[in-house]
């Protein structure tokens, strides 16, 4: 049962490295660690977490044998959990009206069953209190700080019914919420039109001069496609 034991913190610098911590020490599946601050939150392409203290939710789980697909995983379940309109951008940022408002980062050690996953949401956060930099791109669900207990609560049960998913089932789930599919994007390797996931959760791109690539990782941005 996911949350449970759990480790609740007024500060900590990162409840990935404490679950981490605790994974090691044969901590259980499902061991939860939250915090109301965090000093050294990090997520995708070591970028530092910035947030408020006690406006969001900060959590990372153990998980022993983790599913194939958990960073999707995670991304269905945080989506379902932030509404209706929450889309994904590719693989896992939750967008909600192209603004993000949770990011999710899995680390661990598959060899030996284990990984621990982080996710962190904006539930409550003021976003003009935000770092400049970060305030054109950030986003909230606009909720109350007595709302991020429920709020955990409730995103626990869309991982746990997440997890039941079969992988057909799992995929279409993302897609359904895809933030990406049909648009102009570029990357380290060049630029295209997202047309979706295959069957292994890589990001399929349609290529300006015909032909397509899957793409398993990295950084995608939105952006034009190179004019003649």
């Amino acid at each position: 049962m996911l949350g449970t034991p759990r480790l609740h913190l007024r500060e900590v610098d990162s409840t990935s490295d404490r679950a981490r911590e605790l994974a090691l020490a044969g901590a259980p599946h499902g061991a939860l660690v939250t915090a109301a601050a965090q000093s050294a939150g990090r997520g995708r392409q070591g970028r530092l977490w910035t947030t408020q203290p006690g406006a969001a939710l900060t959590m990372s789980v153990v998980l022993r044998d983790p599913p194939p697909l958990l960073p999707l995983l995670a991304a269905v379940a945080v989506a379902e959990s932030c509404g209706e309109d929450a889309r994904i951008k590719w693989p896992n940022d939750v967008l909600v009206d192209g603004r993000k408002v949770a990011g999710i980062l899995a680390e661990g050690r598959p060899h030996e069953g284990w990984a621990v996953l982080g996710i962190g949401i904006n539930v409550a956060v003021d976003v003009a209190g935000l770092p400049e930099d970060l305030r054109e791109k950030a986003g909230s669900l606009g909720r109350r700080r007595v709302d991020i207990e429920p709020f955990l609560s409730s995103l626990l049960d869309a991982l746990e019914r997440a997890f039941a998913l079969g992988a057909d089932d799992l995929l279409n789930a993302w897609r359904a919420r895809d933030a990406l599919l049909g648009s102009e994007i570029s990357w380290a390797g060049g630029t295209g039109i997202a047309r979706g996931i295959d069957g292994e959760g890589r990001l399929v791109v349609e290529l300006p001069g015909g032909g397509r690539t899957a793409l398993n990782a990295g950084e995608v941005h939105l952006g034009r496609l190179p004019t003649a």
